[in-house]
């Protein structure tokens, strides 16, 4: 015997009453075709076989780097594609004087360093990407390729580690090589002392430059500074972790995580005439007056465009 139901209540089951049941397939589909739509444009099927194929290809290995671990595909595809709208939207890079860079043949590229975090070096490699088609191998210190995950990535992002055999083997090749010679004394180094270069080492860039005989094309980087003001350091700390060194910011570690959003300062960065080295003897490269000489003179062109674009700016986020 079945008990009637109470007034004013159905028979309908929660199962009845999800809130997706009720909306028919058809429509699902329409809705995401519309959501594809919005996001990759009116040729998303086009764009989704591609991305298709290229996913299989990775999974089955079908895919090439060079003798350094360099992934062209997936730098370009999805390391530069992450990086262009922060150089874009955030940090509204302005480029300045690309043509000063070679469209082919092998060229050194030197580079005033600083930003706490290296995004400098990264803002780079997406510029000469966007404005010249050519990829940027970095130059980096051994501590980035010991680092787990991040040496990883900078492999296949084409960076190599800063030593002179590799730097004039790829220069020889034709590759464009970035070398920011301040190392983590530019980066790490305090506010109060933003675009003053540091040492540039014992002019090994150089060096290799005048071996290979390519041209060095001086790099000056306005903005990097005030993304992450450094004001304080904990060395005890960092000596314990193994990093040069562990950085206080205004927002860092005070707010966590968020205080590692970098500020959107407005960035100029200028590339300067370039040094020609091909007119030395490859064996002046052993001659140190030499070699501080042009370390010199490429440490001063850097530090006085620095100064006139930090003139030419209107206001740090402006």
């Amino acid at each position: 015997m079945t008990e009637s139901a109470a007034p004013g209540i159905t028979g309908t089951t929660t199962r009845d009453r999800h809130p997706l049941r009720a909306i028919p397939a058809a429509d699902w589909a329409a809705a995401l075709e519309s959501a594809a739509k919005e996001v990759f444009g009116a040729e998303w099927e086009e764009q989704l076989a591609r991305f298709i194929v290229f996913l299989r290809r990775r999974i089955s290995g079908q895919y090439s780097v060079d003798e350094y671990g360099f992934d062209r595909e997936l730098t370009q595809r999805f390391m530069l594609a992450v990086l262009r709208p922060i150089k874009e939207k955030w940090f509204r890079v302005e480029v300045r004087g690309i043509e000063n860079i070679p469209t082919d043949g092998g060229a050194l590229i030197v580079s005033n360093h600083s930003g706490t975090i290296p995004m400098d070096g990264l803002m780079t490699m997406v510029s000469i990407h966007d404005e010249l088609g050519r990829d940027l191998r970095p130059l980096g210190a051994d501590l980035v390729f010991r680092m787990p995950i991040v040496g990883t990535i900078a492999r296949k992002a084409g960076a190599t580690l800063a030593c002179s055999e590799d730097a004039e083997r790829m220069l020889r090749n034709g590759e464009l090589v970035g070398v920011w010679p301040e190392g983590f004394k530019g980066i790490g180094k305090p506010y109060s002392e933003r675009y003053k270069l540091q040492r540039f080492g014992r002019g090994g860039f150089v060096s290799s430059a005048l071996r290979t005989g390519v041209p060095i094309v001086p790099l000056s980087v306005v903005g990097a500074e005030e993304i992450y003001p450094l004001v304080g350091n904990i060395p005890a700390l960092a000596k314990v972790l193994g990093v040069p060194y562990l950085p206080i910011t205004p927002f860092f570690p005070l707010l966590g995580p968020l205080g590692l959003i970098p500020l959107p300062s407005k960035w100029l960065i200028e590339f300067g005439e370039p040094i020609r080295t091909d007119a030395y003897d490859a064996t002046e490269a052993d001659d140190p007056m030499l070699v501080f000489n042009v370390t010199d003179q490429v440490r001063e062109t850097i530090q006085q465009t620095l100064y006139r674009l930090l003139g030419e700016r209107a206001s740090v986020f402006g």
